[in-house]
């Protein structure tokens, strides 16, 4: 392997080439100097995971720097003979090597057409030092090693070895070898449930949910225990909970103590009350951590001691970074950045758990981070990794009012609260605002326009609220259709639309389109988009927060900020519906209280 070429060196060929500018590199380089050296990680892992620059162009061009081949596999003849070949060659190795060479997305090729008995092999980083010893697997002593797009490797992988649900392959076969439990017992025993731990999978089951969570983009894992000791694995996917696996024979007081046994911060014998801890894994070259909810559920069991379990999915490489890729719509983005722009004030993003709220927020602070301010966060529990920010973490030591007051005394421009959870939350946050802090925060109410008449009611002046908000965001996730299968809808009622405010003129104007279902989908929708309602205080808007008395009047306000361009959130779902972007039914559903 060739010895890497100085980060300079690297960094100034990706300058030159128009792969990134110089600013983007003098942010890579800064996040490489304040990582720990032991862990410090690559330009290009730097520049792809942290600051979302396009993967492929960066990986291409370290290909050229250090002279491997480019292999497009849209280019090549994949015929049988080939895939036959590949497919001998990865089953000539154990299962385990198998699947540790497609994480790592290595895979052979081809033997080399002018070099006799050369090897040629793919991969998505032709510079991990790995490989070489991955490569003798193959029992192959020349080789070559080359580059392939990670999207064309997983592709062939796909081909090859389909891996969505090996777990279940693996789990299915132990299955027949595992007794099952007919009668179960109204007493916990825990000499029968750590044996039972020991002779099962349970552990195969467990960590392959873990990985095949993160492989389908599930955002959490649900473990319910059902009667007659089932326990069922369900994945929540594009906002909807969906079955994983059903697992039949075994006691889900064992599965819950394999996951506590695998999370930190958690007693597996605390049955009693909740508990929250995390579980920290490598996955796909990725580390991913999950953060893990324990509660107590009553069974029909009375006496047996079940627990449910979500596991929340955080992965650092979903985060958005890029202020444009969250997908605001015109007059939602002209108000939202002219209102993290301004050197001081709230910023307060609202919606239900699971709307996007912390995405929007972290890709605010990033659009507003500079080495020239000091950005402070606090949070319980921190769950993204914000590169350029200082992130305090509540514990039993150190409470909010602590944190604030520290923070406070940390001289920071920038701070963002996690959440305003009661009136001494919102005091602070409030308080932080008016004395010349840019403060982020977020506040579960069901639109921009009502959560000033929440924070009214919490016992925060009018005058405060009226001189302190910049804005107000309320967003919602709705599924987009897939663009492969959906299809326009045949004989509309037209009363379905009217519902959702389109006007006679729209509905004619407008191709209503309907999901359908196919192989690259999931019941015809595909990823999802955010809808806002940004509500932003003009000049007329504080003055009539200034002037609320007994109650503050959101009719008033409201029809104040549509006048002022405001869309309301059925409104922008209105405007996703006419872009062909998603259907009827999920903008109803998405904004049902509005």
């Amino acid at each position: 392997m060739l010895a890497p070429p100085p980060q300079g060196r690297f960094g100034s060929a990706l300058v030159d080439n128009g792969v990134i500018d110089e600013e983007t590199l003098d942010k890579a380089l800064q996040i490489q100097s304040s990582e720990l050296e032991s862990n410090r990680r690559k330009l290009g892992e730097i520049l792809v995971q942290d600051l979302g620059v396009d993967r492929h162009r960066v990986y291409k061009e370290i290909a050229n720097i250090y002279a491997f081949r480019t292999i497009e596999l849209s280019e090549e003849d994949l015929g049988e003979d080939r895939i036959r070949f590949i497919s001998d060659l990865m089953d000539s190795v154990s299962g385990e090597m198998r699947s540790y060479l497609i994480n790592k997305k290595v895979l052979p090729y081809k033997l080399h057409p002018l070099k006799h008995g050369v090897l040629i092999v793919v991969c998505a980083d032709p510079t991990d030092r790995e490989i070489q010893s991955l490569i003798t697997e193959f029992g192959f002593r020349r080789y070559e090693i080359a580059y392939m797009r990670l999207e064309e490797i997983e592709q062939l992988a796909e081909k090859l070895v389909p891996q969505q649900e090996e777990f279940l392959k693996i789990l299915e076969e132990a299955t027949e070898s595992v007794e099952t439990i007919e009668e179960p017992e109204t007493e916990l025993d825990e000499e029968a449930l750590e044996a039972e731990i020991n002779k099962s999978l349970l552990t195969d089951l467990v960590e392959g949910s873990l990985v095949e969570a993160v492989r389908k983009g599930a955002s959490d894992i649900h473990v319910i225990p059902k009667p007659g000791n089932i326990t069922e694995f369900y994945f929540r996917v594009d906002g909807r909970l969906q079955l994983w696996y059903r697992h039949e024979g075994s006691k889900p007081e064992a599965i819950a103590a394999v996951i506590k046994d695998r999370a930190k911060n958690i007693d597996r014998f605390e049955w009693d009350s909740a508990q929250d801890g995390f579980i920290q894994r490598t996955i796909d070259n990725a580390l991913i951590r999950f953060r893990v909810s324990i509660m107590p559920i009553v069974g029909q069991e009375l006496r047996r001691k079940l627990e449910s379990i979500v596991i929340r999915v955080i992965d650092d490489r979903k985060l958005i970074t890029d202020f444009d890729e969250l997908g605001f719509q015109k007059q939602a983005k002209e108000a939202f950045i002219r209102a993290i722009s301004k050197p001081q004030g709230i910023v307060i993003l609202t919606g239900p758990t699971g709307s996007g709220k912390s995405t929007t927020l972290v890709a605010a602070l990033s659009h507003v981070m500079n080495p020239s301010i000091n950005v402070v966060t606090v949070e319980d529990p921190v769950e993204y990794n914000i590169p350029g920010a200082r992130q305090i973490k509540l514990g039993p030591r150190l409470d909010f009012d602590l944190a604030v007051r520290s923070i406070l005394r940390h001289d920071p421009d920038v701070v963002m609260v996690g959440e305003m959870r009661d009136r001494k939350t919102a005091e602070i946050a409030i308080k932080m605002a008016n004395t010349g802090h840019l403060t982020f925060t977020t506040l579960h109410t069901n639109d921009a326009i009502s959560a000033v008449a929440r924070l009214y009611k919490m016992g925060i002046e009018p005058f405060l609220l009226a001189y302190s908000i910049n804005i107000v965001v309320a967003q919602r996730l709705v599924r987009t259709l897939c663009p492969d299968c959906k299809r326009p809808i045949k004989d509309l009622d037209p009363k379905i639309p009217l519902d959702l405010g389109f006007t006679e003129k729209e509905i004619e104007e407008t191709t209503f389109y309907e999901s359908v279902g196919c192989k690259n989908c999931r019941l015809g929708y595909r990823g999802r988009i955010a809808i806002h309602e940004a509500f932003y205080f003009t000049k007329e808007v504080r003055r009539m927060v200034y002037q609320a008395s007994q109650e503050i009047d959101e009719e008033a306000l409201r029809n104040q900020a549509i006048a002022d361009g405001m869309l309301t959130l059925r409104a922008s779902g209105r405007e996703r519906i006419k872009r062909g972007e998603t259907t009827l039914e999920e903008i109803a559903f998405a904004t049902a209280a509005d």
